[in-house]
């Protein structure tokens, strides 16, 4: 089984939720990661987005640029951490889903015009940490269950510690709750 791990924890050693998703993905032995830290992909513009759709509509996708989009489809899970910022996720996350995102890869049209998705995965499992709360905003989980749903993925989980950064907040504690989740999601991989 190859797991996916999507790090879009971009301050590395100091980050918790990267510190979250390594115990999480302790003890399996095939784990692909893609660290967008160290990628640092380039979000489309009108000469790329040109430039892939002539690959796609001739349907030529043995070039570089879809890789990512290869490897993500090709993934028996899909993890990614990420921390909880302005709402959602870093920008770096999305611009990888931009490129992920290749029609006839990770998704296709049906002859009736429906979107259907290709990819492999059974599950996406989002693991985030925050400062505060992530109730009634999670808007980047919110994208990704769309995401996942759109790539054929059929289910969606989530891992948070949040209130980490709330004066008084005992963040072993709040970090111990997100290890429950996560050691719950493990059992039933």
């Amino acid at each position: 089984m190859t797991v996916l791990f999507v790090n879009a924890c971009l301050r590395d050693d100091e980050s918790r939720t990267l510190a979250l998703c390594r115990e999480y993905l302790e003890g399996i032995d095939d784990v692909q990661e893609v660290n967008l830290g160290q990628l640092r992909l380039e979000p489309f513009y009108a000469e790329s987005v040109a430039y892939r759709a002539q690959l796609e509509k001739a349907g030529v996708f043995d070039d570089p640029i879809f890789d990512l989009s290869k490897q993500f489809a090709e993934a028996d899970e899909i993890v990614i951490g990420a921390p909880y910022w302005d709402l959602s996720f870093p920008a770096a996350l999305k611009v990888y889903i931009e490129h992920v995102s290749v029609c006839d890869v990770t998704f296709h049209y049906t002859d009736d015009a429906r979107c259907e998705g290709t990819c492999r995965a059974r599950h996406l499992t989002y693991i985030t940490t925050c400062g505060g709360s992530v109730a009634g905003a999670n808007l980047g989980y919110d994208y990704l269950c769309g995401i996942a749903r759109m790539f054929g993925i059929p289910e969606t989980r989530f891992a948070a510690a949040e209130n980490l950064d709330v004066v008084g907040t005992d963040v072993e504690a709040q970090l111990n709750v997100a290890r429950q989740t996560l050691a719950q999601l493990k059992a039933t991989r």
